[in-house]
């Protein structure tokens, strides 16, 4: 598939869907000087757009055809580390990213954000992605839900249309029950999502696509958007057959020396999506993919 990654960041998503076997990028866009340093390392051949609000002016010119499109557009409007400001924020560049989803309409969106997005913007985002003509679903997936040693939850939302979809019409849910990334640290399927019995979804993967509900606006108010020094991680992995604990993720010490570029490091790290996350989404829109 052709992937268009908007927000790139240092190219999580399109490591993953490479590794997933799924995609090429055809277009990368990150703001930050740094990142598209690293963008150019890794996938010289591929063109690296400085401003999604420039691609957005023109689209059809400023965008190239594509399969697929996946952005993490930024944080902060949302994150219940800062000011929550929504709409107000102008790092908000969400129907910016949607004018160039009407525009190219790909078959497959996959977009990524904090936590905190689930009770702030995800409605809009999830009515505008409708209106358009997707199905969605959206999954909170954590750093752990690959084996990760940390925490790191993250809104995952993943959007299909077909060619007999039009724009603002009906939309078939049928493309969105084929898709199942519930367990994303199995390759078994559960298809409660991480659901038991009067409990609250496992940290590993949370679907949380009835953004109506309670769950997450109340109970989990509180729960962090970061990794913060401090933080407990994902309490236990399931082994089957029994538990095992997880040490907490060492800290990121102060002073360092001889390691260049160190800050922009800690930037990139912490804007970057985890590949084998997309990873796992790359799998399972491929098995979809396959099934059409």
């Amino acid at each position: 598939m052709a992937h268009v990654d908007l927000c790139s960041g240092i190219g999580g998503f399109a490591l993953g869907f490479q590794w997933a076997g799924l995609s090429k990028p055809v277009l990368f866009c990150d703001i930050e000087p740094w990142s598209r340093q690293v963008l150019a390392k890794h996938w010289p051949d591929v063109p690296i757009a400085e401003d999604v609000k420039e691609l957005a002016s023109d689209p059809n010119r400023n965008v190239p055809d594509c399969d697929i499109l996946t952005g993490g557009y930024p944080c902060q409007p949302f994150s219940l580390a800062g000011k929550r400001l929504g709409l107000a924020d102008d790092r908000h560049i969400w129907p910016y990213i949607l004018q160039i989803v009407a525009q190219k309409r790909p078959a497959w969106c996959c977009f990524e954000n904090v936590y905190g997005h689930v009770s702030m913007g995800l409605d809009q985002v999830l009515l505008d992605l409708e209106g358009q003509g997707y199905a969605s679903r959206t999954f909170i997936v954590p750093a752990c839900g690959v084996d990760a040693p940390h925490r790191r939850d993250r809104i995952w939302i993943i959007a299909h249309t077909d060619s007999h979809r039009e724009p603002n019409g009906p939309v078939n849910g049928s493309q969105e029950q084929r898709l199942d990334v519930g367990n994303a640290s199995s390759s078994g399927q559960r298809g409660d999502n991480g659901r038991r019995a009067g409990q609250e979804p496992e940290n590993r993967c949370e679907d949380v696509s009835d953004t109506d509900s309670q769950r997450g606006r109340s109970g989990n108010a509180g729960r962090q958007d970061a990794t913060d020094a401090g933080q407990p991680p994902c309490n236990t992995r399931d082994n089957t057959r029994g538990m095992e604990s997880w040490l907490t993720e060492p800290s990121v010490g102060r002073v360092a020396h001889g390691i260049p570029k160190r800050v922009d490091r800690l930037r990139g790290l912490g804007n970057a999506i985890v590949p084998q996350i997309a990873m796992k989404i790359g799998q399972a829109i491929k098995q979809c993919e396959a099934g059409l």
